[in-house]
């Protein structure tokens, strides 16, 4: 499975917030900030620093999509 931070950046847009600004109120560093940029992991301490500065639950800025067999190069 991927993760995906695609409900972050959506809820960044709903509240007018921009990356740099999420980075700067959560103290994150701009490499952790590109991993999410490329739906990389990052560590649970990054995550529950953006949900308790948002004020909401890890689903709601994250979710896991299934990734096809081609992918993982799987026959």
């Amino acid at each position: 499975m991927k993760v995906s931070y695609n409900k972050l950046w959506k809820k960044l847009i709903d509240m007018n917030m921009n990356k740099g600004q999420l980075q700067e109120k959560c103290g994150l560093s701009p490499t952790t900030l590109a991993k999410m940029g490329k739906n990389e992991n990052v560590s649970m301490d990054v995550l529950k620093r953006i949900c308790d500065y948002l004020k909401c639950d890890v689903g709601d800025i994250m979710s896991f999509e299934k990734t096809d067999a081609k992918e993982l190069n799987v026959k």
